[in-house]
């Protein structure tokens, strides 16, 4: 796996802890000091992981991951955001960000990012499917495991169509802990839960990262669901 990776943010100490940490972690660190910088660090060293500041000069980490997926959709872009800041977060996943973590940067969480962005880049680059569908104590789990985006629409309708198939009241979206979502992916997970609701069949999520559900419960997907009771992540 490429191990190299690009840290854009302005704030001197912000890139002295970046740089100790990721060099701890093996990582060959590239450093960008504003979005424009960074757009160009990455478009000459195409590093696999990316994680950018959203507040900054010249070109803030809104346009920087803009301009980055335009050179590389598949690069994993993690935005950092301030504390509560869950709609910046929002928006960032609908310029197709892959997951964000909240300054002041905690060491755990700065982990649980970085292996979440190497396990898609593996799932990514091996044939294991990223949907399968099971049946567990009556009922029908769909396990998700990568990213959720445009692109998974046709797997995940024949995976549903493959749940109700099944004939069980209630439908688990099983997702892995290292799975993400971007703007097209919230939608259509949103229709998904909107028809299966419609069908008469009761939906409940498990094993969504805190992050995550923060942002589902923004945009309103959890009010499509119910408790799946205990599992991972509830």
């Amino acid at each position: 796996m490429d191990k190299k990776i690009l840290v854009i943010d302005d704030e001197q100490p912000t890139l002295n802890m970046f740089r100790l940490l990721l060099a701890a972690y093996g990582y060959e660190t590239l450093f960008a000091t504003n979005g424009a910088e960074g757009v160009e660090v990455f478009e000459r060293e195409r590093p696999g992981i990316v994680l950018t500041d959203i507040k900054m000069p010249v070109m803030d980490g809104i346009e920087a991951l803009r301009r980055i997926k335009e050179l590389d959709p598949h690069a994993e872009v993690i935005v950092i955001t301030g504390h509560g800041e869950v709609d910046l977060a929002i928006r960032a996943l609908n310029l197709d960000a892959t997951d964000y973590i909240n300054k002041p940067v905690q060491r755990q969480a700065l982990n649980q990012a970085l292996s979440r962005a190497e396990a898609r880049i593996a799932i990514a680059r091996s044939k294991t499917p990223e949907v399968e569908v099971a049946e567990e104590d009556g009922t029908a789990v769909l396990r998700i495991r990568g990213s959720v985006t445009a692109r998974s629409e046709p797997y995940l309708d024949r995976a549903m169509a493959r749940a109700r198939s099944l004939d069980k009241p209630v439908v688990v979206f099983e997702f892995d802990e290292n799975a993400s979502t971007n703007g097209a992916g919230l939608a259509l997970l949103t229709r998904l839960l909107q028809e299966a609701r419609d069908n008469g069949l009761r939906v409940c999520i498990r094993g969504l990262s805190g992050n995550f559900r923060k942002v589902f419960d923004e945009v309103g997907i959890s009010r499509l669901v119910q408790p799946c009771g205990a599992g991972p992540g509830d």
